[in-house]
């Protein structure tokens, strides 16, 4: 009997060190994994920064700094508001949301020397010259009544931004 639970107690301790093996192996490379997803050059590299400033190059591409900053503003409140999404595609992609997501728009290259990935970091690090809108559009563009009856918190180029 005493040899069973000796042999037994030997069986136990190595699938005991076999699991934290294991365990040891999968931290390491989660770690690993992580970590060549980040970028230490170009911030502008995390796929945030990348969806936001195609966006901004999509919805706000000729307008002033302040706009795409605020562009890029509207998508980070809609993300902590709790009528829309809580990530940034969720919000992004809704159907019917933004016009350059339907149009082709969105996937059109970023010229080189665009301001888009900066205003995107800028949005993403907080900045809101809109005063927490969730709503902008183009008066002369807009094709719906419903966005007139937003009321308007500031207008920057030729965005209004409402809430």
């Amino acid at each position: 009997m005493q040899f069973f639970l000796k042999k037994n107690n030997n069986r136990q301790k190595i699938v005991i060190m076999l699991i934290v093996l294991l365990m040891c192996i999968s931290c390491i490379y989660a770690a690993a994994k992580k970590a060549s997803s980040i970028s230490t050059k170009n911030p502008s590299n995390s796929d945030s920064v990348k969806i936001l400033a195609r966006l901004i190059n999509g919805e706000a591409r000729g307008e002033p700094y302040l706009g795409q900053v605020a562009v890029g503003a509207v998508v980070m409140n809609r993300v902590k508001d709790p009528k829309f999404p809580n990530t940034i595609p969720g919000v992004i992609y809704q159907k019917g949301q933004f016009s350059c997501v339907k149009d082709g728009n969105f996937d059109k290259p970023i010229k080189e020397g665009s301001t888009v990935y900066k205003a995107a970091e800028e949005a993403l690090n907080g900045a809101d010259p809109t005063n927490g809108a969730i709503y902008f559009y183009n008066p002369k563009t807009a094709k719906s009544d419903w966005l007139f009856t937003r009321p308007t918190v500031k207008t920057i180029g030729n965005h209004r931004f409402a809430k």
